[in-house]
């Protein structure tokens, strides 16, 4: 039993749930939100491929041999494979690992790979955390660092102006991130128009760089050194990095809208950006140390720093909401315990806030700032992360094409197998990084994963065990109902088994023998798809002596709120006032032991997760005068 954002209530919500708005508008839209993170590329990519770790000559053949290997990148990674394969596999208007994992297990039930599947959608969850915590410190460190080109002695305001920045970035996140939005994304079609025309003033001064669009610039690179043509692509990639939001996002803005959007507008302007930049360093091989403040002249520096700036905190604005986004997924889908979660937004679905995962990652991007110092020494810890979601991405819709969209197996085979060559061969590249602090995104993603599959098969023993020890309904109902004292009201017992008596239902029945007139046994149920339509929210069974048994569905993106969906309620009687109602919960205390199922480390850190979940009355929404907790043991 958990809970997601915002319910929808009617069923066109099944389908999608951005508001049906004009698709230009949507589109506009998604400039400002969904391309933040690919969008500042620029800021530090090229930059890094020739002064990074391994350094390049700024010479015709690397120049020419980078800038093609950028093209190809952005059109292959981005535009074939993301735009317009990846972006169709929508899970009722929802995208992202989680989603794409939900969608193949429910099309596909009797797929003998689901264990892991599974474990893909969870490592590639775990992998976006450490995404989340590097993207905005890269960010905003580049885009301040355009200081050092405005004036001397600029160097030491870098730091800590960055700090200020990514403080006063997360601590208006509680006032939504839709506000945030609207405060900033306007400046993002101003910054893509910018760097659009600095890209084509450079461009005009030297077109000849055009012919890198020939991938032949890019083989003959790798011909004349094949191990500096290897290294380079941990650089590149940097290029292409937040092509995942575009998935991930999906579900704000719809599929059409961010087709139209990058193919259209932001494609083009960051193609003109890459190609402006690499025309200067053909003309001025000096300028490589920051190409892209150094593509305008002096007077307009210090404006570019305070634009990009501005499109960075946008940048990191939206990964910010998307570890929001998957982190309530993960508490639907059961790999996560129950958060606090706040909803800033009274109608727009997704509007969250989550204080745990606010401040964790801020600390952690601090950390990182303070630890790193700037945006080249970033560059080594980031790729790993994204390529890695790449290749897990990949092999996810390995799976659907073949078992679901039932593509020809030729053309499937074909798809697959030459994004895992380009994915693989840039993840082996990434991995170079590791001794330069690539290490740090593995470490975030294997410590989140080790939370992730811990709470699910913790979970999951715990119910086991439960329903070991559960006594059939039909039993209790004839030996306890008629012996028992019936007293006025109605009792909901919440409880995740299909089947069984509640414990807390036994337990009352112990301790204060008696049982209420009217007994509704509760079960929420959260379904592989974003939404549920009101007309399929709520199952009844009449058990007999006014016993009832109530399964409430609800989709992973949907807010629960049990007191409004038990007024829905019919065939169970009159009916339900809420001050003549007793909620019973369950409370599991939790024995570590030696049976078979998490090794005993792995028992207890599932066991602290649970103690500090979040209380279930609050989670679901239950009045705070009506709610009984009864507690029980249970040994894992």
């Amino acid at each position: 039993m958990s809970s997601d954002s915002t319910a929808t209530t009617s069923s066109s919500a099944v389908h999608g749930h951005h508001a049906p708005q004009g698709t230009v508008r949507l589109a506009v839209g998604a400039i400002g939100v969904v391309f933040g993170d690919i969008g500042t590329s620029p800021l530090y990519a090229l930059k890094e491929t020739f002064t990074g770790h391994h350094k390049l000559a700024v010479d015709a053949l690397h120049v020419f041999g980078i800038m093609s290997l950028v093209f190809w990148t952005m059109t292959l990674i981005v535009t074939v494979k993301y735009v317009l394969v990846i972006l169709r596999a929508d899970n009722r208007g929802e995208g992202g690992s989680l989603s794409l994992l939900a969608m193949i297990s429910r099309l596909s039930p009797n797929n003998t790979r689901a264990r892991y599947l599974t474990l893909l959608g969870v490592l590639a969850t775990a992998l976006f955390f450490g995404d989340c915590i590097i993207t905005p410190a890269i960010s905003v460190l580049s885009a301040v660092e355009g200081l050092t080109v405005v004036g001397p002695g600029m160097d030491r305001l870098v730091l800590p102006i960055s700090i200020v920045i990514l403080i006063a970035l997360f601590l208006i996140q509680a006032r939504g991130s839709d506000k945030v939005g609207r405060l900033f994304a306007p400046i993002m079609l101003v910054y893509f128009a910018v760097i659009s025309v600095m890209g084509l003033n450079q461009l005009i001064a030297n077109p000849v760089i055009l012919q890198a669009i020939n991938p032949i610039w890019a083989w003959r690179f790798f011909m004349v050194d094949p191990t500096l043509g290897f290294l380079a692509l941990g650089s590149v990639v940097l290029s292409v990095t937040g092509a995942e939001a575009l998935y991930a996002d999906m579900g704000h803005f719809g599929r059409r809208p961010i087709q139209l959007s990058w193919l259209w507008f932001v494609m083009p302007a960051l193609l003109l950006n890459y190609f402006g930049q690499s025309a200067m360093l053909l003309r001025a091989p000096e300028t490589v140390e920051n190409p892209f403040f150094l593509m305008v002249p002096e007077w307009g520096r210090l404006p570019l720093v305070g634009l990009a700036t501005c499109a960075t905190i946008i940048a990191s604005q939206a990964v910010i909401s998307g570890a929001f986004s998957v982190t309530h997924q993960a508490v639907q889908l059961g790999f996560l315990p129950r958060l606090k979660i706040t909803h800033t937004s009274a109608s727009a679905a997704g509007q969250i806030y989550i204080p745990l995962v606010n401040w964790g990652l801020l600390v952690m991007v601090i950390l990182l700032v303070v630890s790193f110092r700037n945006s080249s020494a970033l560059a080594s810890a980031y790729g790993i992360a994204v390529t890695g979601t790449m290749i897990i991405t990949t092999l996810m819709m390995a799976v659907l094409v073949l078992t679901v969209w039932k593509w020809n197996r030729w053309l499937a085979y074909g798809f697959v197998a030459t994004f895992l060559i380009i994915d693989t061969a840039y993840f082996a590249s990434n991995l170079t990084k590791i001794p330069d602090g690539g290490w740090f995104p593995l470490l975030v993603g294997a410590i989140a994963f080790t939370f992730l599959t811990t709470w699910a098969k913790g979970r999951s023993l715990m119910q086991e065990r439960l329903r070991e020890s559960a006594m059939p309904m039909e039993v209790f109902i004839k030996s306890a109902a008629s012996a028992a004292t019936r007293v006025a009201g109605t009792a909901v017992f919440m409880t995740t088994a299909p089947k069984g008596v509640p414990p807390a239902l036994l337990h009352n029945l112990k301790h204060n023998k008696v049982l209420h007139d009217r007994i509704m046994i509760l079960t929420v149920v959260v379904d592989e798809v974003p939404y549920v339509s009101d007309e399929d929210r709520i199952g009844t069974h009449d058990l007999g002596n006014n016993f009832y048994r109530i399964f409430v569905r609800y989709g992973f993106m949907q807010e629960i709120d049990i007191p409004a969906v038990l007024k829905k309620v019919e065939n169970c009687g009159p009916k339900l006032k809420m001050m003549e109602t007793s909620f019973f919960l369950s409370r599991q205390t939790l024995l570590a032991s030696d049976r078979p199922g998490m090794a005993l480390w792995r028992e207890h850190l599932f066991s602290w997760m649970m103690r500090n979940a979040e209380s279930a009355m609050d989670f679901f929404k239950l009045p705070t005068n009506r709610v009984v907790e009864l507690g029980s043991q249970v040994e894992i």
